[in-house]
């Protein structure tokens, strides 16, 4: 449908770091009338690993009311994309959707440092997925 933003998919094993503040980046930095992102896991946990709101909040982004939501039929239905980050063989397969997949360390326990480090990868990945398939100009 034309004029439809297309969807993207960042999805982890927790839904609880990596792919949260993909999807945060994303729909920061992403042409909002060209493209959407959600974030999901395949076993999600109870909530977004506190290193993380505490890394991302640093950079002016909020993820303190954000909750891990498992990745579903229902959801895929219609991604343009799925970008997979660090859940391995239990990694969903999205029926019609393009697929990468983005080797990060889980942030989950590690120093901050490590942390800010996940996170500033995780933007600049973003940003280049953003240019490389023309869903705006990521600053």
């Amino acid at each position: 449908m034309p004029g439809t933003p297309q969807t993207v998919i960042f999805a982890c094993v927790h839904n609880a770091g990596r792919s949260q503040m993909a999807a945060a980046f994303f729909n920061q930095l992403a042409g909002a009338g060209t493209a959407r992102a959600t974030s999901a896991g395949t076993a999600p946990g109870d909530c977004v690993h506190p290193e993380v709101v505490a890394a991302m909040r640093e950079v002016d982004v909020d993820l303190s009311s954000a909750v891990p939501q498992k990745l579903t039929p229902e959801m895929a239905e219609g991604a343009a994309w799925l970008v997979t980050m660090g859940c391995g063989e239990s990694c969903p397969v999205v029926p019609g959707a393009h697929r990468e997949d983005w080797p990060l360390e889980d942030p989950k326990g590690q120093p901050v440092e490590r942390v800010r480090q996940i996170r500033d990868e995780i933007r600049q990945r973003v940003r280049q997925f953003i240019v490389d398939h023309a869903l705006g100009e990521a600053p």
